[in-house]
């Protein structure tokens, strides 16, 4: 599909943020046809390119993070720098932002400099605790937004400390937040009055409207719901078990008829037909009882035994999967959630499909993420500046241009 025919086609988007919660929205937007031009430092770019496992100096990580992006190195606390991002905007139909609130304008780009030359900008602004409140000047990174936003609390054992999921969950979260909110602002600005506005996302307040249940809960009957390990509180059975091949099963079969359908086909028709276990009310008292009856059975039986089971019995259930379980998955493969794309110098690389699948105009990875500058004398070429300017732009080191094989001056 080309990018004419992608959904969000002829949008513009200017990205100005790093590390997750801010690219990944622009990340999201990329995917779907919008021209997203990506602002770096020109001294080593977004330190993301660095993080975690790297590929001939580049990040891993980086190559889906920036998929589609045009990168710019331009220096944004130089004023020439400044300048060329007031003239990008007005031009743009979205900037995204992940800067500590107040940071951009005191560079002279914040939302009242650049609305002003653009009325029909949209502002995305991810922070850790917002653009306005007694916090909102506060470093916050996902992991504080998970501990304030309630995340945290739930996490884990009940009788060990807190702990975290194995991915930047609050960033991504609020990441999709800020992608969702750009969208409806399009779509306010396209049919009631062309005037754009501020998108503001928290990133605790992103994860805490994840929360389900916990301040109804709280307010109405005092509960303050706690770590529960692996099970699901109040929701029987929803639990993790053991077989006997030391593998992991998760089952959710709290469906009333579930759970009878599941009784059965591990031989407990006694539970099945059980008058006390036929809600999830009744249920959750007996919470213990079900779950020793679930993983004994587990326990007896290897893996894929217990799946054939419980797939027969149309139980909902499954393996709890590693990356390498994810690659081979002939599901994933079958829709298109593992794609390869070639390497810079040489080689190639698997990355994640793109969600979610649109039937008439879905999105796709056009490139993967490119050298830093790679795409600097483009753009600025399309705002007015000449060769010679942008030669001087890079001798001043205002900004930096990669060459056809990567490397940026």
């Amino acid at each position: 599909m080309t990018d004419a025919q992608k959904p969000l086609a002829g949008v513009k988007v200017l990205e100005m943020g790093t590390l997750i919660a801010g690219p990944f929205c622009g990340r999201i937007l990329a995917e779907f046809g919008a021209e997203v031009v990506k602002i770096e430092a020109p001294d080593g770019g977004d330190p993301l390119r660095s993080w975690r496992h790297l590929h001939e100096g580049t990040s891993l990580w980086w190559f889906a993070q920036a998929r589609n992006k045009k990168s710019v190195a331009l220096n944004l606390k130089a004023p020439e720098g400044q300048d060329i991002v007031r003239k990008l905007a007005t031009d743009a139909d979205i900037v995204v932002e992940n800067f500590r609130p107040g940071t951009l304008e005191s560079w002279g780009i914040g939302w009242p400099q650049l609305s002003a030359l653009n009325p029909r900008l949209v502002m995305v602004r991810l922070s850790g605790y917002g653009q306005t409140g007694p916090y909102s000047d506060r470093p916050g990174f996902g992991s504080i937004g998970e501990a304030m936003g309630g995340l945290r609390h739930l996490t884990g054992e009940p009788d060990r400390a807190p702990v975290r999921t194995g991915v930047s969950i609050g960033d991504s979260i609020a990441a999709l937040y800020g992608a969702i909110g750009a969208l409806m602002a399009l779509r306010h600005r396209e049919v009631n009055g062309g005037q754009g506005q501020v998108v503001d996302v928290a990133l605790y307040e992103a994860v805490f409207a994840m929360m389900e249940s916990l301040l109804p809960e709280y307010d109405v009957a005092g509960l303050v719901r706690g770590r529960t390990g692996a099970s699901l509180p109040g929701i029987v059975p929803s639990n993790t078990y053991a077989t006997r091949d030391g593998g992991w099963l998760v089952i959710g079969a709290n469906n009333d008829s579930i759970f009878r359908r599941m009784m059965r086909a591990i031989g407990h028709a006694d539970l099945a037909d059980d008058p006390d276990l036929a809600t999830n009310a009744g249920r959750v008292p007996h919470t213990g009882r079900i779950d020793r009856v679930i993983g004994d059975w587990a326990g007896s039986l290897d893996l894929d035994a217990a799946l054939a089971v419980l797939n027969d019995a149309e139980v909902p259930a499954g393996r709890i999967y590693d990356i390498a379980d994810i690659a081979r998955d002939p599901q994933y493969l079958a829709r298109g959630m593992i794609q390869g794309f070639p390497l810079p110098g040489g080689g190639s690389v698997k990355l994640p499909g793109i969600v979610p699948k649109l039937a008439a105009t879905p999105g796709g990875t056009d490139w993967i993420g490119p050298p830093l500058g790679a795409h600097t004398r483009e753009i600025l070429g399309t705002i007015g500046y000449a060769d010679a300017a942008i030669d001087d732009l890079v001798a001043r080191a205002i900004v930096a241009c990669a060459d056809r094989s990567g490397v940026t001056a």
